[in-house]
């Protein structure tokens, strides 16, 4: 029987702001939240008769539109977010592991940044099957099991497209989605991944064949969500839509670009579908891949990722007119940052964190000493006042305006 998470529009409106973006409550011997897989069924327990029953069903006080209700870490200060209207919370910052895990860094450095980063809270690592041809996701695996984290206690989330050489092994086929996310679960070393997404949209598979195969995978317990990646706005209320008609599970979340140089879709389309759907944003490269800091500063450094083999596009990017013009522009953020006594990379990094609708922001960092930088925007981020938005607006001279 499939199983839907989907819920109206109306619903997603009426639902209060405790139901749908409140923390975990406490489980079953004093643990957080439900069993794993949990997520799309009826919650565990019989007790669900009775005066207790009814008065739980009280309806409380609507949350104000579009607001995403934050918690804090109370040993990390790592604030916590649902995925779009989804009850799974994720830190607002993530580690991701393109061009870091078993590429750039050493496994030893993973580690030690993976470890450092769940200690300071973050409980969302994102990878792909794509990445260092598969290494990523072994180097991934192996230090979570080496680690022995509580798999609850941790969001894992994966990407299929990109699989390998062969014209079945790459793609939104069935067949590719099912056996993609298998390969990758035998890589992880893991029963399930949190979130699979699909890493880009394909002409050549059906929508439906999509949707269905990403809720085969969610109730075969291969995952628990599915989200999109690099996807338009469209395509993604195209799966919804399909979805509702079939009774099929929609995705969760958009992953998706967004920096100081590149805005418009994350502030002009995704708001809306949170809005009327539910679907959040988990956003990338809030540096425009270093662009927007001083490593670069008219030279490649021979450790930077534009000189890494087979990043000559980045390189391109770097050394271009319009990469210069961006690293002009960031550095007139100076002034800002020192006001607020940080970097230029944490008023960036702090500025993705306050757009609308944005459940996360992914940080791929390659030493201790970056990420412990990059976990510093969380202070700017209590500090960054409209007023400071608007003047960092006026000296990008970017801000996305609406058509209509």
């Amino acid at each position: 029987m499939q199983v839907s998470i989907a819920c109206t529009e109306q619903n997603l409106r009426s639902r209060s702001s405790e139901d749908r973006l409140c923390g975990p409550r406490p489980g079953p011997g004093g643990g957080n939240g439900g069993p794993v897989g949990g997520g799309h069924g009826n919650p565990p327990g019989g007790g669900g008769s009775g005066l207790k029953a009814r008065a739980a069903l009280v309806p409380r006080p609507p949350a104000p539109a579009g607001a995403l209700r934050e918690s804090t870490g109370r040993s990390t200060g790592m604030k916590y977010r649902n995925l779009g209207k989804s009850g799974l919370r994720v830190s607002c910052l993530g580690l991701g592991t393109w061009v870091t895990f078993g590429s750039q860094i050493s496994d030893e450095t993973a580690e030690d940044v993976l470890t450092i980063a769940y200690e300071h809270g973050i409980n969302l690592f994102d990878t792909a099957e794509v990445y260092a041809a598969g290494k990523a996701e072994r180097t991934l695996g192996n230090i979570l099991k080496h680690k022995g984290w509580r798999r609850s206690s941790y969001v894992i989330t994966t990407k299929i497209f990109w699989g390998g050489q062969a014209e079945t092994e790459r793609g939104l086929s069935r067949k590719h989605i099912i056996e993609g996310l298998r390969g990758s679960l035998e890589r992880l070393q893991l029963e399930y991944v949190d979130i699979v997404f699909a890493n880009r949209s394909d002409p050549n598979s059906p929508m439906e064949e999509i949707v269905r195969a990403m809720t085969y995978v969610i109730n075969q317990g291969l995952a628990l969500y599915w989200g999109t990646s690099r996807w338009g706005a469209a395509e993604i209320m195209e799966a919804y839509s399909m979805a509702r008609q079939f009774n099929l599970i929609p995705p969760v979340c958009e992953q998706v670009e967004h920096h100081l140089f590149q805005r418009e879709k994350v502030e002009m389309q995704l708001p809306e579908l949170y809005h009327k759907i539910g679907v959040g944003s988990v956003t990338w490269s809030p540096l425009a891949c270093g662009l927007i800091t001083s490593k670069y500063d008219g030279r490649l450094p021979d450790t930077c990722r534009a000189s890494i083999k087979g990043y000559q596009w980045l390189k391109d990017k770097v050394q271009s007119e319009d990469g210069k013009k961006q690293q002009a522009k960031a550095m007139d953020l100076l002034p800002i940052a020192h006001q607020l006594g940080c970097t230029v990379a944490q008023l960036a990094i702090a500025w993705c964190l306050r757009s609308e609708g944005v459940s996360s922001v992914l940080l791929g960092v390659s030493s201790e000493e970056q990420l412990m930088e990059h976990l510093g925007s969380l202070q700017v981020l209590s500090q960054l006042t409209p007023q400071m938005v608007m003047e960092i607006d006026g000296l990008l001279g970017n801000k996305s305006h609406s058509k209509k």
